[in-house]
């Protein structure tokens, strides 16, 4: 938005809860459009039209459309009386393809006027994927429950926010390699359809008079002409993608918890005078701790690390040479189909009880993670334990449908966090 004044904050209520969102934000003093509805574009040479019908259909409230070209053509449609208007730079067009090489990403970031969340699957904007929300805490809310699905070519969120596998992007930057698209009057004649609204009437009198002219002027005794009729243009809908369940191909529990706790003692093992370590964070896709110094040189770590017999993928040393981090990277995940078979509450009575048992305390958080238009409902757990993985192992797998996010230790401690998926 140019002015502070053109924005609006308009209040959209889901269900119990509503949360508010905007339709433009300012980046290097150019106004962008966001929180566009997103469909399919059937008729790429006149959007129009499909603007019009879908507005003639109910599909949203809209007097502005947009077009967002590529593999996946779809139709942008936004109205003024939300805030939006005619020649508004679209937001998600100029982030899409500026990010071309990711066909799915899932990204957050911080603008002027709020969050900006934009959802891409499969080159193609969900109907829910942009959205610009005012406050914070919506906007984590909407991209945590999409970051539990698979396959994410590119996550960006802001770095306060701290998730791991994201990375922190300078919307200026991004929006500076990206094409313009602009919001245009979906009822106005501009350019060629205003040639033709002129001239069609014209055109069709002119060959009416010529046919008559034909018909008197012909030979009655000649043969009667075949015509032939050129058949109509199929419209070829695109196919809508199956989208598995989360489940269906979730990195095996036990194979991580197992590959976790051998390269978190490898790790921890590695010992060197005045260097401390700071704990270990695995995920589902590699290892990451660091080293702080006490006392002691710089070559020292670095010959504990090179005698370790690990092999890292990344090594970074701070300026002052007193913090030295590396990462191990997993080269064959293993992967399984793990179908829940447990109602929310059945699980949850099953997972307290048990750990009731152990005299043991265990958080747990409804969740939810959407795939495609379907939404699958889960349980989030956090786990301390004095205890390594080999121990939680036959406790944790005797769940379907489990989901380990990350395991971290520290001194001793371990932190397991993961997720349950429930019928």
């Amino acid at each position: 938005m140019a002015e502070q004044d053109d924005y609006e904050a308009l209040d959209v209520s889901k269900e119990d809860n509503s949360k508010e969102w905007g339709a433009s934000f300012t980046v290097d003093g150019i106004t962008y459009a966001a929180s566009i509805f997103w469909e399919s574009l059937q008729n790429v040479d006149a959007p129009f039209l499909d603007a019009k019908e879908a507005v003639e259909n109910g599909v949203a409230d809209a007097d502005l459309f947009c077009v967002k070209h590529g593999k996946s053509p779809q139709l942008g449609l936004a109205s003024t009386t939300q805030g939006f208007k005619k020649g508004m730079n679209v937001a998600a067009v100029t982030a899409v393809t500026s990010m071309s090489d990711a066909s799915s990403l899932l990204a957050v970031f911080k603008v002027d006027a709020g969050y900006w969340y934009l959802c891409v699957r499969n080159d193609v904007i969900l109907s829910d994927g942009d959205v610009l929300f005012v406050k914070e805490e919506d906007a984590k809310e909407q991209f945590m429950s999409m970051l539990s699905v698979p396959d994410w070519a590119k996550k960006v969120a802001p770095a306060e926010w701290g998730i791991e596998e994201t990375e922190d992007k300078n919307i200026s930057e991004v929006f500076a390699n990206g094409l313009d698209a602009k919001l245009e009057k979906i009822n106005a004649l501009r350019g060629f359809e205003l040639v033709v609204a002129i001239a069609l009437p014209a055109i069709i009198l002119l060959f009416g008079l010529k046919y008559v002219a034909d018909l008197f002027s012909s030979n009655n005794t000649a043969a009667n002409k075949v015509v032939t009729r050129r058949a109509k243009k199929k419209v070829v809908k695109e196919v809508e993608k199956v989208i598995p369940a989360p489940w269906e191909a979730m990195v095996d529990p036990a194979w991580m918890l197992d590959n976790c706790r051998q390269t978190i003692l490898s790790l921890v093992a590695i010992s060197t005078p005045g260097w401390v370590n700071s704990g270990v964070t695995c995920s589902q896709s590699s290892a990451i701790t660091s080293w702080k110094r006490n006392f002691g040189r710089l070559s020292w770590i670095e010959m504990s690390l090179s005698y370790s017999g690990l092999t890292f993928a990344n090594k970074s040393i701070d300026e002052r040479g007193s913090t030295v981090t590396v990462s191990i990277p997993f080269q064959s995940v293993e992967k399984i189909t793990s179908a829940p078979k447990k109602s929310s509450l059945e699980l949850r009575n099953m997972i307290n009880d048990l750990f009731q048992t152990l005299n043991m305390s265990i958080s747990l958080a409804n969740g939810q993670a959407k795939a495609g238009k379907k939404v699958y409902e889960m349980l989030n757990f956090k786990i301390n334990s004095k205890y390594d993985p080999e121990v939680w192992k036959p406790l944790l797998t005797k769940f379907s449908g489990l989901k380990i996010n990350n395991i971290r230790y520290n001194k001793g401690v371990w932190n397991y966090e993961g997720t349950i998926y429930v019928q």
